[in-house]
């Protein structure tokens, strides 16, 4: 250059970022929740949660669910993200497509942890395997 200087490459590490898990780190004990998320129970009527989400879904902020049942947590998860893509929230409760769930792309991920912020239960244990069929193979 002109003024005695040149120019060194200047190396960048490029990686990939991680995958966020559509349930890693979603179940916690109950009552830990703190902050301005609604805590919600998630065992009543599908016709009542079904209102619930599509409403949340398009809301800023997101909800805990609240559920000692690992199928309704699950199931809760596909209806989160039905609410998310316009999709039938009671069918989406009703009969979970895991295949589908299991292969959101992380945008979709993202979006649904978003709003389904965390799920809360006295049955840790039960409810995190139940959600593990939902986990990245």
């Amino acid at each position: 250059m002109a003024d005695g200087t040149t120019n060194e490459p200047v190396l960048v590490a490029l990686t990939v970022p991680a995958r966020r898990s559509l349930v890693e780190g979603l179940v916690r004990e109950a009552g830990v929740t703190t902050g301005a998320a609604p805590v919600v129970d998630v065992d009543v009527p599908d016709a009542e949660l079904a209102d619930f989400l599509a409403g949340v879904a398009h809301a800023d902020g997101g909800f805990v669910a609240r559920t000692d049942s690992g199928e309704r947590a699950v199931a809760v998860v596909a209806a989160t993200v039905a609410a998310l893509c316009g999709e039938d929230i009671r069918a989406a409760l009703a009969a979970p497509d895991i295949a589908f769930l299991t292969g959101l792309k992380p945008p979709a991920v993202e979006a649904a942890r978003g709003v389904l912020l965390a799920v809360e239960t006295e049955s840790v244990a039960d409810v995190t395997r139940a959600l593990g069929i939902l986990a990245p193979n």
